[in-house]
């Protein structure tokens, strides 16, 4: 049986009280590994709110205990970087055993990744998730960010991006380093299928609604053009401040009874609503792999995406369509097909079982495992 290990997940993202959803699927992937090994998560933010110069607060659930340290906002990055070095080293002090690092997100973090090799021969891996490395984004790293990834990557175990279109973009940079690649998490105890009772077609989008990175504004305008084929269908757009786009919804003519925006709501909440939709809708125009597509076909209910990042290392042809980005005329026909073959998807116990296979909590947890003692071998 495989010895119980210590690990600190060094966090540049991770849910806190200045942005409760930034760097969930991280969060997901701890409390992944905390089925097998102690796990310690440290997370810094800067809280323009705070009224003392830093705070540290403290959480234990089960295997994992979380350390969110918030430090006054400072206008100087030098200072800046002074004060999460110091507060990082405090919470170092405090923690018992570490056995091995695992980082997420390569920049700026990792600094305390190569500071723990270097200077307390503590290995490391790499989760990364950023979509920063595509371009045209990638083109606004700086120079000295670039020099610093790599040297971060380099001294890596293993670098882990969650698709191998990700791994593309970042060798790219050039960011080098031993690749392996590590899907993100689902928890298939919370997202299954069940037996939908409305006949309504039910079609739902969940993002964080940021509009140049999801096409929101596409996506309603396919809405609308939507209604005018007559089928009885409804729409949930679910994220944070998902209201925002009312009056863009107004002015392309949705009408009020085919539309609800439901703001950002917990994760149990989202499995309730992916499990009741006959089709989830992505219309992204740069993605890695969205959890909720993962979590989608582990409800049984079909995908339309676009064909961006790394989305398609993961779609089975018969678990939905993929299309090309901003083609709104494809996204309504491919709306269309499924809704006149939604009574025939037979596929939702093979939607559940492949995601279990390859998503569940234990497969990843056993995944970052392998890595962590192959690290602590070298």
């Amino acid at each position: 049986m495989q010895k119980k290990l210590s690990v600190l997940f060094l966090c540049g993202w991770y849910p806190s009280r200045v942005l409760p959803t930034n760097g969930d699927f991280i969060e997901r992937h701890a409390k992944a590994v905390s089925k097998l090994h102690d796990v310690t998560v440290i997370h810094i933010i800067t809280d323009p709110l705070l009224t003392k110069k830093e705070e540290i607060i403290i959480n234990k659930d089960q295997n994992v205990t979380t350390y969110i340290a918030y430090v006054e906002a400072k206008s100087n990055g030098l200072s800046k970087a002074i004060s999460f070095f110091k507060i990082f080293k405090k919470i170092y002090a405090k923690i018992d055993t570490v056995d091995i690092i695992h980082l997420n997100k390569v920049y700026p973090f990792g600094i305390f990744s190569l500071y723990l090799k270097w200077i307390l021969k503590k290995p490391y891996i790499i989760s990364e998730h950023w979509t920063g490395y595509h371009k045209p984004q990638s083109e606004e790293i700086s120079w000295l960010q670039q020099k610093i990834s790599n040297i971060i990557t380099k001294n890596a175990s293993f670098v882990c991006p969650v698709s191998d279109d990700l791994a593309k973009a970042m060798k790219s940079i050039p960011l080098q380093g031993n690749y392996k690649k590590v899907p993100n998490v689902v928890d298939t105890n919370l997202f299954y299928p069940i037996e939908k009772k409305v006949e309504t077609f039910n079609i739902v989008h969940i993002s964080n609604m940021i509009d140049a990175h999801k096409n929101v504004k596409g996506i309603l305008e396919v809405i609308a053009k939507l209604q005018s084929k007559n089928i009885d269908f409804t729409f949930k757009l679910i994220g944070d401040n998902s209201i925002q786009y009312q009056n863009f919804a107004n002015e392309v003519g949705i009408n009020t009874d085919k539309i609800t925006f439901i703001d950002q709501i917990p994760h149990n909440e989202v499995a309730k609503h992916l499990q009741n939709a006959d089709l989830f809708l992505l219309f992204s125009n740069y993605e890695n792999l969205p959890c909720v597509i993962l979590e989608a076909f582990s409800c049984g209910v079909p995908v339309i995406s676009t064909n961006v990042g790394g989305i398609s290392e993961y779609f089975p042809n018969d678990f939905g369509v993929l299309i090309s980005k901003n083609n709104q005329e494809v996204l309504l026909q491919e709306i269309l097909n499924l809704y006149h073959k939604k009574h025939t998807n037979d596929n939702k116990n093979s939607m559940y079982e492949y995601v279990k296979s390859n998503f569940s909590v234990i497969t990843i947890a056993e995944l970052f495992t392998d890595l962590y003692v192959k690290a602590l071998k070298r």
